[in-house]
C-alpha cells in the first residue's frame, strides 16, 4: 500500500517540489496551504506522515503540530525557515519527531521521510503474532504491538519515542552517545542536531517515568550517552 504524505506548507513552489519527488518515490500526496486547512486533513484522512511548515497562515505550525499530537502519533517533520534553536526545540518539545531547515535537498528530505517512516507500518489486528515483551518494574514495552503499559495503563507515546524507548531497552545498562542514536534510532546519519536525542528523552521520561527528574529507565551517563537502566 502506497504511505500517504500530508505536506502543510503555504509556498506552493516548495509544495509542487516535494510533491513531484515523493510522487515518483510512489507516495500519495496531499497538500495544504494554511494550518486550518492542514489541521482539519491530518485528523480526516490519516497520513503516514506530515511535512509541517512552522509559519502558515490562519494556525501556525507549532499549534497544529499539538493539536495533532492530542489525536495522533502520526510522524512529524517539522519544515522551517528559521535558525533559530528555540523553534526547533519548541517543534520536538510539542510532539514533532524531525525537522528539517529551508533551504534543504529533495534528497535529505527524502532520506527523512523513509527513516521517519520506517517499521511505522504495524498490524496491531493480527492476533496470530509471537508477541515479544520487554517487562521492567512498572513498565511493560509490547515490540509487536508499538504498546507501551504503565502500571496497566497504556501510555499515548510517538512513534519516535517508541523506537528510543525499545532500542534502549532491547540493550539494558549499554550506553549509547547521542550521535549514536541519531544514527540507529532516526535511521539516518548525523544531519540532525543532537538535541533531537534531549527533547525526546525528556519527552518520553515525563510519560514513563514515575518522577522524570530522578529517572530509573532512561538513564544518563553524564558526558557519555544514554542506556536503560534494569
Amino acid at each position: 500500500m502506497e504511505k500517504k504524505v500530508l505536506i502543510i506548507e503555504d509556498e506552493q513552489p516548495i509544495v509542487d517540489i516535494i510533491k513531484f519527488n515523493l510522487r515518483k518515490e510512489g507516495y500519495t500526496v496531499l497538500e495544504a496551504y494554511d494550518g486550518a486547512y492542514g489541521l482539519e486533513l491530518a485528523l480526516s484522512k490519516s497520513p503516514d506522515l506530515i511535512l509541517l511548515d512552522v509559519m502558515l497562515p490562519r494556525m501556525d505550525g507549532f499549534e497544529v503540530c499539538r493539536k495533532v499530537r492530542e489525536k495522533s502519533a502520526v510522524p512529524i517533520i517539522m519544515l522551517t525557515a528559521r535558525e533559530e534553536e528555540v523553534d526547533k526545540v519548541l517543534g520536538l518539545e510539542l510532539g514533532a519527531d524531525d525537522y528539517i531547515t529551508k533551504p534543504f535537498s529533495i534528497r535529505e528530505l527524502t532520506a527523512r521521510i523513509k527513516a521517519n517512516l520506517r517499521r511505522t507500518n504495524i498490524d496491531k489486528s493480527d492476533d496470530a503474532v509471537e508477541e515479544n515483551v520487554i517487562s521492567s518494574g512498572n513498565l511493560s514495552i509490547n515490540i509487536e504491538r508499538y504498546e507501551v503499559l504503565k502500571d496497566g495503563k497504556a501510555v499515548d507515546i510517538t512513534v519516535r519515542e517508541f523506537e528510543l524507548l525499545k532500542f534502549l531497552a532491547m540493550q539494558p545498562e549499554k550506553i549509547f552517545s547521542r550521535e549514536n542514536l541519531l544514527e540507529k534510532v532516526w535511521g539516518y546519519e548525523y544531519y540532525g542536531d543532537v538535541r533531537t536525542v534531549d527533547v525526546t528523552v525528556r519527552r518520553l521520561r515525563e510519560k514513563i517515568e514515575d518522577d522524570p527528574s530522578n529517572p530509573k529507565y532512561i538513564m544518563t551517563k553524564r558526558g557519555v550517552g544514554y542506556y536503560f537502566g534494569k
